[in-house]
């Protein structure tokens, strides 16, 4: 499994244009083979912060989904980025 999460970083007063123009996005990587779980969500108490968590099967789930990355629209209102991707083997539901 591969577990993608951190956050971007946009203009406060971007944020929710940002969001709203994801919402295909989120709503096409839910349907995509492999993909188990994707979600952008404000962060609570930092107006620029954009949360974001996926779960895929695989690499090469994530990756024929992900393609070229963001539109040139959406990645002009990118601050900045920490977002991560981890390999993981195992789970525990709680």
């Amino acid at each position: 499994m591969i577990i993608v999460a951190g956050h971007i970083r946009v203009e406060p007063t971007d944020r929710d244009n940002y969001l709203e123009s994801c919402r295909e996005v989120v709503t096409l990587a839910r349907a995509a083979a492999g993909c188990l779980d994707f979600a952008l969500s404000p962060d609570l108490v930092d107006a620029g912060r954009i949360n974001i968590f996926e779960r895929w099967q695989s690499a090469d789930t994530l990756h024929d989904f992900r393609g070229e990355g963001s539109g040139e629209d959406l990645g002009a209102m990118i601050l900045g980025a920490d977002v991560r991707e981890f390999d993981y083997e195992s789970e525990r539901k709680l």
